[in-house]
């Protein structure tokens, strides 16, 4: 099971409520916003990739986006092995530990992803996980193909935003 509720509660213990209660009221103004929602949806991937990344990782889940020092979230990252391309990394210590492979909305099968995230992901040693987003769905992944979560960013419910968030 990807999410056991006794680890995710560990993990959430730790993360200070206000932060979680900041995170979430940021989260509510963006992507709860119907206005919002709607320009989301006209857009392309290349409109909002980086928008995307900015709003959900850094301004809410706390990400450092390259080039802001300390950094921990980058676009476009390349290969170890080859010229390809994920469309983010989620870095430790400098190391991908993360891919995410972005697409619009458009594309609502993100089973049809997996196979270039995957090939993403065994590019780069050491790397644990896999985000799918289509700008309204997010899909994630650890070690493998088998174990996920669908996340609708328009519609998160609360027993989802502790799994995300925390509290």
């Amino acid at each position: 099971m990807l999410f056991q509720k006794t680890i995710v509660k560990k993990y959430l213990a730790l993360l200070p409520d206000d932060v979680v209660a900041e995170a979430w009221q940021k989260y509510q103004l963006y992507f709860l916003d119907k206005n919002i929602q709607a320009n989301i949806l006209q857009s392309k991937e290349e409109q909002f990739q980086e928008g995307f990344l900015r709003e959900l990782f850094v301004k809410i889940l706390g990400y450092t986006l390259n080039p802001s020092p300390g950094y921990n979230l980058i676009t476009e990252q390349k290969n170890e092995t080859n010229a390809k391309k994920a469309d983010g990394a989620i870095l430790l210590d400098g190391k991908v530990i993360g891919v995410v492979e972005l697409k619009d909305h458009k594309t609502t099968d993100l089973t049809k992803i997996e196979a270039q995230a995957f090939g993403y992901k065994s590019q780069h040693i050491g790397t644990r996980l896999v985000v799918i987003p289509n700008f309204e769905k997010l899909r994630l992944y650890i070690d493998n193909a088998v174990d996920q979560r669908v996340f609708d960013l328009y519609e998160l419910t609360v027993e989802e935003r502790e799994i995300i968030m925390g509290g």
